[in-house]
């Protein structure tokens, strides 16, 4: 049972916590996957079947743009994510939004 409620919580945050990552620079998907296990302390253990439909949805609403890189040296070209200006701008709302829903529930379970 805990397992279903900690995956509704963790789905809350992860359109946020891509961008997070794309503020870094530009990034393709595995490796988007890998940076949010590791820096999560593999707490977010992403699915490529997850993160890419973020990444469309993020694409779609202008927030994400992606580019093909040129092939070099026989590696295969890759499709890179890198963040727009109103990205930036709306993870700074995305952030806002959570800190006060987090305080929120902090006051209410009486910051156990």
């Amino acid at each position: 049972m805990q397992e279903k409620y900690e995956r509704q919580m963790k789905k809350g945050v992860l359109d946020m916590l891509v961008l997070q990552l794309l503020t870094e620079g530009r990034k393709y998907g595995y490796q988007l996957i890998a940076e949010l296990r590791e820096k999560s302390e593999e707490i977010f253990s992403l699915k490529e079947g997850t993160l890419y439909p973020i990444l469309y949805r993020l694409e779609d609403e202008g927030l994400v743009e992606s580019r093909w890189s040129e092939p070099e040296n026989r590696q295969i070209p890759r499709k890179y994510y890198l963040m727009t200006d109103k990205g930036r701008h709306t993870l700074k709302e995305m952030y806002r939004s959570w800190r006060q829903i987090a305080d929120g529930v902090e006051s209410l379970m009486g910051r156990q």
